[in-house]
């Protein structure tokens, strides 16, 4: 999971992010914490990532689907952006 997650911030930091912006943090989102893998997951990954644990809800909540794009949205992005280099 933490390649993925890796790949999706070089995307991102490559594609598009302006020389404004800082680089992107990931956050990687666990069904239970365990430091000791979390820890090995990800010591050889030099981009910075924060790890936390989260509790599954049914939906997001209505107020918020609006501001949070869905991944199709943001894998179209990403691809649009690589056929435009």
């Amino acid at each position: 999971m933490h390649g993925k997650l890796n790949f999706y911030l070089s995307a991102v930091d490559d594609i598009l992010r302006s020389k404004e912006d800082n680089p992107s943090i990931g956050i990687l989102l666990c069904k239970e914490k365990n430091k000791v893998k979390a820890e090995y997951a990800l010591k050889d990954i030099n981009k910075p990532i924060g790890i936390s644990k989260y509790e599954l809800i049914k939906a997001i909540p209505e107020n918020l689907k609006s501001d949070l794009p869905t991944v199709e949205e943001i894998e179209k992005e990403i691809e649009d952006k690589m056929t435009d280099k």
